[in-house]
């Protein structure tokens, strides 16, 4: 009989180093690991695993090892610091293959996340998510944390009560994420991608201001269809106004599909009980073959720093780690797939008031390529669109100072044909 586990039990259910396996987000089970901590000395070598944690705590900054730490695939501001500090692991990954990873190289021990309270039925849902612990549902222990704040939600993130070993109860408010304010920088890129997107497009954005800026410039479009890992606030929006229906989508017709959703109450209400959205596993839903089934899809995303080859530096700033590489490689293949794809990545012409070039011959030392050069497709920043796929090595470099800050493009040219780029 599946029951509600009070603190001791739950720790019971916790081996000798287990990997214990936390979803992304509000997917963060809070009581659960509170209990971890609070218990920490009856752990021994307990590994938790997780990308994008949402809280600072003891166990990540490596007050509890020996007992319990932390392993990152994807750093946050609850993790980077520890991280600097030694006291956290990243793994490198591409965001549709961390179930593979996972299952590979883990013990998958236990999984651990926040639902819904159960219907009549005997399902709970995964609510705000699916991402890389759905497609255990069955074959994984899970273990639940019930929470009356997350919403009901359809797709591949239901699960049976037959299929947990128990649950407890937290009533904790959701975490939110604002969007940022759009300048007029993000009005200049937005409208560079505005032109490019058509009716009748099937769209993947990332998060951010440039995002947000595109997605209000859409509201007079027309059946546009969303298949993105990420759900945000800019959707719901773009939805209210007419433009999405997905009619003309050629998977998951008339359905927004996202892996998981993180904004404000206004995302997690759209989201609660509405059938047109569905949250699949990441394996699913960033896997490049299957973005591109959607033959007109268009991906929009970010990046700190270009060099003149192409090459995208999106998770690293000043040569220093800061995130991972998430969905952005996933799309930039999914796109070059698909019959009609297009790929945006978009950023700042500089950075620290115009003292820095974000194109730079060279990337910083110690930056991270996360889009090759052989992925990219186009570069947009205030100043234009620099469209890489199938340019030669000087026509990029041409291509990409024209659309720098006016005060780096004599010393980008220069550096160029000092380096025989051009």
């Amino acid at each position: 009989m599946i029951k509600h586990l009070d603190e001791q039990e739950v720790i019971e259910l916790i081996d000798k180093e287990a990997d214990i396996i936390i979803p992304i987000g509000n997917g963060e089970p809070h009581r659960l690991l509170d209990i971890l901590e609070g218990n920490y000395l009856k752990l021994e070598n307990v590994t938790v695993h997780q990308m994008l944690a949402l809280t600072k705590r003891n166990y990540i900054s490596g007050e509890m090892k020996g007992h319990l730490t932390h392993k990152s695939y994807f750093l946050s501001g609850a993790t980077r610091e520890a991280y600097y500090d030694g006291h956290v692991e990243l793994v490198p990954n591409v965001f549709h293959d961390v179930p593979r990873l996972l299952k590979k190289t883990t013990k998958m021990s236990m999984i651990m996340a926040v639902a819904s309270p159960m219907d009549e039925h005997g399902y709970f849902s995964l609510g705000t998510g699916a991402d890389y612990i759905a497609e255990f549902i069955g074959h994984v222990p899970f273990m639940l944390e019930v929470n009356a704040h997350m919403p009901r939600t359809f797709g591949k993130n239901q699960i049976h009560i037959s299929q947990i070993v128990g649950y407890v109860e937290n009533d904790l408010a959701l975490a939110e994420v604002k969007s940022p304010p759009v300048t007029e920088k993000d009005l200049a890129i937005a409208k560079f991608v505005i032109d490019e997107i058509e009716d009748g497009d099937t769209l993947q954005v990332g998060i951010g201001s440039v995002p947000n800026a595109v997605m209000a410039m859409l509201k007079d479009h027309r059946n546009l269809g969303i298949h993105t890992e990420m759900l945000t606030d800019s959707i719901v929006d773009l939805v209210a106004a007419g433009a999405v229906t997905g009619t003309n989508k050629l998977t998951h017709k008339g359905k927004i599909i996202a892996t998981f959703a993180y904004g404000t109450q206004c995302l997690y209400d759209f989201v609660h009980q509405n059938p047109a959205v569905e949250f699949l596993p990441v394996s699913e839903v960033n896997d490049p073959r299957e973005i591109a089934k959607e033959e007109r899809i268009v991906s929009i995303n970010a990046t700190t720093e270009i060099d003149l080859y192409g090459q995208c530096a999106s998770e690293t700033v000043a040569g220093r780690y800061y995130s991972s590489t998430g969905g952005q490689a996933d799309f930039a293949q999914g796109v070059r797939f698909a019959k009609h794809g297009k790929g945006f990545i978009c950023m700042y012409s500089t950075a620290k008031d115009d003292t820095i070039s974000r194109i730079q011959t060279q990337l910083t030392p110690g930056s991270v390529v996360t889009t090759s050069k052989n992925a990219v497709d186009n570069i947009v920043t205030e100043y234009g669109i620099a469209k890489l796929y199938g340019k030669s090595l000087k026509e990029r470099a041409n291509a990409l100072i024209d659309i720098a800050h006016p005060k780096f493009r004599e010393e980008l040219r220069f550096n160029a044909q000092k380096y025989g780029i051009l």
